[in-house]
């Protein structure tokens, strides 16, 4: 990596990412696609971000003191935007005493035909991953207890009524 500062920056970037910057998941998605041949765009993209994340240095995850504690999450897509493989990218974001405490933005590994089925795994994905989140949070034992249903946010009403008539098998 020390012989490609593009690949450098993206490091860089990522850490910040993963530690405490979920704003710049989906953007660090797409940079991070193109390490081997970034090109001048790309090399642009990453400029503003690092201009954006030096611009917004004082923003922090921050919590609040909550009566009662539960996991709330909230999961989107985008339809074909890896414009490549024409594959689709998921995002969930997971919140607790108002602040992040996981979040997540991938590209899907199948190529969807709509809109439906692509937030459909989106939100898939994050319920798994909030019932596991749910799981260890209680596991931790450092809370007595995280008493409400696990609620996911998402925006395709065809991917609500599909998940609500939705059978595992069939």
């Amino acid at each position: 990596m020390a012989n490609n500062p593009y690949a450098s920056s993206i490091s860089n970037l990522l850490y910040a990412q993963v530690c405490t910057r979920p704003n710049i998941a989906f953007v660090m998605g797409m940079l991070g696609r193109y390490q081997s041949t970034p090109g001048m765009d790309r090399w642009k993209a990453a400029k503003k971000v690092m201009r954006y994340l030096k611009g917004t240095k004082d923003y922090m995850l921050m919590y609040g003191q909550m009566d009662v504690l539960e996991v709330v999450g909230n999961s989107d897509s985008d339809f074909a935007s890896c414009v490549d493989s024409r594959k689709s990218t998921s995002r969930y974001i997971f919140m607790m005493a108002s602040g992040a405490i996981s979040w997540r933005s991938s590209k899907q590994t199948l190529t969807a035909t709509s809109t439906t089925k692509v937030e459909f795994v989106a939100c898939f994905k994050a319920t798994s991953h909030g019932v596991w989140l749910k799981s260890f949070i209680s596991g931790l034992r450092i809370v007595d207890s995280i008493a409400r249903p696990l609620k996911i946010y998402y925006d395709n009403s065809a991917a609500v009524q599909l998940a609500k008539n939705y059978r595992s098998g069939s």
